[in-house]
Parts: structure tokens; C-alpha cells; sequence
């Protein structure tokens, strides 16, 4: 065993992407002077539509343990939103992965650095959860206005979060976790789950 870590170089591609061979060489000089060992490639096409967890990236999370490291060309390719990002860092910090961003040089690896650097991540992610509810309610008013009908039919089995569907759907959609949907609606986790099982959600998202 040469006692390496195991490193992976993240790359999203597209058809209009020009600089993946620079990318490559700005990681390969990253890993060369740590001295890290040989770099594992993880070539990705863009997807608008898939949250992380169903993309190529998840497998390389789940394979990467402590000491490991993921080095991308910038924070901004691992994910379509900060959302995205802050999960994918927060999944990585809290398996004691190292990651490095050749733009901007940040090395994420529990520094205090680190750390405050993550609290505005997430300090922006919850502006952007804001804005999408934001965005949700203000489209549910103008349909209202409109006077299109809203929400499920009343009858039985009528839930308090029937009415947010779309709120939720979205916010599942841009990798919000579980537990901070259903603290946003004052439910259980359960309750949730439930819910979506009921209304045949796709649950994307982990607790």
C-alpha cells in the first residue's frame, strides 16, 4: 500500500466547456505539490434537472473517507445552486474529506477558515431557500388572482401541508434536507415522510 489518499478531481463537463484540459493540469499541480499520489477522474455532464444525490458526484462522496481529498476547478461546478454546494461541503466535512477549489484557492478542512467560510455558505443558502418561497408564493398569488383553483380538493385525509406543495417540491428540488422542511412547517420528520409517500413525492433529500 503507498499510504496515499484517495483523491478525485471533479469535473463537470458540457459541449461549451474549453477549459478542461487546463482544469485537469490546474488539479495535477494541486496534487503533485502535496505530494498526494495519483488523482482519480469523475468526468460529469451538466444537469440542470437532477439534485447531487442523483448524480455521478453522490458515488464519490459515498467512496471518499477521512483524509481523503475532492479538488474541482471551483466551488460553483460541484452543484446547479449554493444549495447544492453547502449539502455536498457539509456531507464532505462532516466524513473528514478535504476539499480544494482551484479558484480562489480554498482548502476546506476543518480549519476555522474553513468553518466561517462555510457559515456565509450557509448564511447564503438560507437568503436563496428564502427567495424560492419567496418566488412559490408570489406565482400561487398570481395564479390565484387570475382565478385559477389552488391546492387538493377538500375532503379527508386533508393535510396542513397540502396547501405548500409547490413550496416543497421545490425546495426538495434544490437539495433542502428533511428535517429542515419539516422544521419549516412546524411537522415531524415522520409526518413528512408521510406525506410525501402519500402524495407520491419523490424524496430526493435526506433527513
Amino acid at each position: 500500500m503507498s499510504g496515499h489518499p484517495k483523491v478525485i478531481g471533479y469535473l463537470r463537463v458540457s459541449t461549451q466547456d474549453q477549459d478542461l484540459e487546463k482544469n485537469k493540469a490546474d488539479i495535477l499541480c494541486f496534487a503533485n505539490d502535496r505530494k498526494l499520489g495519483p488523482v482519480e477522474w469523475l468526468e460529469e455532464k451538466v444537469s440542470g434537472v437532477k439534485a447531487w444525490r442523483q448524480r455521478e458526484i453522490a458515488q464519490a462522496v459515498e467512496a471518499l473517507q477521512a483524509g481523503d481529498w475532492l479538488i474541482v476547478p471551483e466551488l460553483s461546478r460541484l452543484g446547479r445552486s449554493t444549495l447544492d454546494v453547502l449539502d455536498i461541503l457539509a456531507e464532505l466535512r462532516q466524513k473528514e474529506v478535504n476539499v480544494y477549489a482551484v479558484k480562489g484557492a480554498w482548502t476546506l478542512n476543518g480549519t476555522i477558515e474553513s468553518k466561517v467560510f462555510l457559515t456565509m455558505m450557509a448564511l447564503f443558502s438560507e437568503i436563496e431557500r428564502d427567495l424560492i418561497s419567496a418566488r412559490t408564493r408570489e406565482a400561487l398569488k398570481a395564479r390565484q388572482a387570475s382565478g385559477a383553483k389552488l391546492g387538493r380538493p377538500k375532503g379527508p385525509g386533508k393535510s396542513k401541508l397540502d396547501p405548500c406543495r409547490p413550496e416543497i417540491e421545490a425546495l426538495l428540488k434544490s437539495g433542502s434536507r428533511l428535517n429542515f422542511i419539516a422544521a419549516r412547517y412546524n411537522v415531524t420528520n415522520s409526518t413528512l415522510m408521510n406525506w410525501l409517500r402519500k402524495n407520491n413525492i419523490d424524496r430526493a433529500a435526506r433527513p
